[in-house]
């Protein structure tokens, strides 16, 4: 069966950051079909879009799944269920948000997932953690490296490496 390449963006804001992104990481390292390969640093960074909220930590997974961009989504969204995720407003604050950054070079736009992530180029908090363990993958649209596409974005939200970790 094939293996694909995927990056996961994972961010929370409300309680206890850290242990929502480390109980988000365990729980996708249980997902029949998914192998966690590596994980970035923890950044602390600034609120982006409603920005009366409190700071993120964000971090990236690197993965490898059988599993096609809908049924992990679908099993990506349970895993924020499992791990505490309320539902709250667009953009607003969250215990655990887990994202579909990149999916093996596939363009794929449906509803409910578009993929590559359609905000990833415009977002340091993304693109920093990606930049760390996976400088060289291209965006399949705009054919730019991670380090060149940190390297051009234009946002200006501050993005700290913190001394948390990702424990796989």
């Amino acid at each position: 069966m094939k293996t694909y390449s995927v990056y996961l963006g994972l961010g929370s804001n409300i309680g206890e950051r850290h242990a929502y992104l480390n109980a988000a990481a365990a729980a996708i390292k249980h997902i029949a079909g998914v192998k966690v390969i590596g994980a970035s640093s923890v950044y602390e960074s600034d609120p982006v879009g409603k920005t009366d909220q409190p700071k993120f930590l964000n971090a990236v997974l690197e993965l490898e799944t059988t599993l096609p961009p809908p049924a992990l989504l679908s099993q990506l969204k349970a895993v924020e269920q499992a791990v505490g995720r309320t539902m709250t407003e667009r953009w607003g604050p969250r215990e655990i948000d887990i994202d579909i950054l990149l999916y093996d070079g596939l363009v794929h736009e449906e509803a409910a997932l578009r993929v590559p992530h359609s905000e990833m180029e415009k977002r340091k908090f993304v693109l920093i953690p990606l930049r760390e363990i996976a400088p060289d993958v291209v965006h399949p649209i705009t054919g730019l490296t991670a380090t060149e596409m940190a390297r051009a974005c234009r946002d200006t939200a501050k993005v700290v490496k913190t001394s948390f970790s990702i424990f796989l």
